[in-house]
């Protein structure tokens, strides 16, 4: 008769997060940065159909690293759970709050119950009307999930990126200044550690504007986008 395989449930847990957290360091990095007047969200992603940044009700956005089709399964769900509370109850009701504590229960449960962990990290922002009611949500594979002030960096090399934007970010500066503080950071990110350039058709950005009516959200895209960066092409 064989042994029984066994695994205690430390080596198990360790292993997941070991799997997990080697998932979404092949990712790029996406920064989400605070600025005079909102949120911004910025990454190297050269893709126009597979957004990491999304809109998820008037004045919440996502943003994700890791796996596509797991982070937009949560995506997905994330914009059902805002649109069934907003018509239930109220428009209001629809918190960045509540949206973190619902993926938390979601992905606590895959990583426990399930064989393999989503290999994602994600980033539920909120824009208010003043800059101190702002509120940045980070979670994790395992459910963890942290509050934020004034930046989040997903992804990749994380630490010295964050190190690197922790050093130099003024949550009060102008959205082209904070811009190019992200996209300068991201250009850091080379397999030598040397700067490169990172052209606006090579990123997605997208803003939560609290000065915008009701729908917060906007995307970085063409003209603006250079415009912002100072890559205008000369006519």
């Amino acid at each position: 008769m064989s042994t029984p395989f066994y695994v205690s449930p430390e080596q198990l847990m360790k292993d997941k997060s070991d799997y997990a957290r080697k998932g979404i360091a092949r990712g790029r990095s996406v920064l989400t940065l605070a600025y005079a007047d909102g949120i911004l969200f910025v990454g190297e992603n050269p893709s126009n159909a597979l957004h990491k940044i999304s809109e998820i009700y008037d004045r919440i956005a996502f943003a994700a690293v890791g796996k596509y089709n797991e982070f937009e399964n949560l995506r997905l769900a994330g914009v059902r759970y805002a649109d069934l509370r907003g018509y239930q109850y109220d428009r209001r009701d629809v918190t960045s709050r509540g949206l973190a504590n619902a993926y938390a229960q979601t992905l606590g449960t895959i990583f426990t119950e399930s064989g393999k962990p989503y290999e994602v990290e994600i980033v539920v922002a909120e824009v208010g009307e003043r800059t101190g009611d702002d509120q940045l949500y980070r979670l994790t594979y395992d459910g963890s999930v942290a509050e934020e002030h004034g930046h989040v960096v997903m992804g990749g090399n994380s630490e010295p990126l964050a190190g690197y934007v922790r050093e130099r970010h003024d949550p009060s500066a102008s959205l082209e200044q904070v811009l190019q503080l992200g996209v300068e950071a991201l250009s850091h990110t080379g397999p030598d550690g040397a700067a490169r350039t990172i052209r606006a058709d090579d990123l997605e950005a997208a803003v939560l504007d609290r000065t915008r009516p009701r729908r917060a959200f906007s995307r970085l895209v063409g003209p603006r986008l250079e415009r912002l960066l100072g890559q205008e092409t000369s006519a």
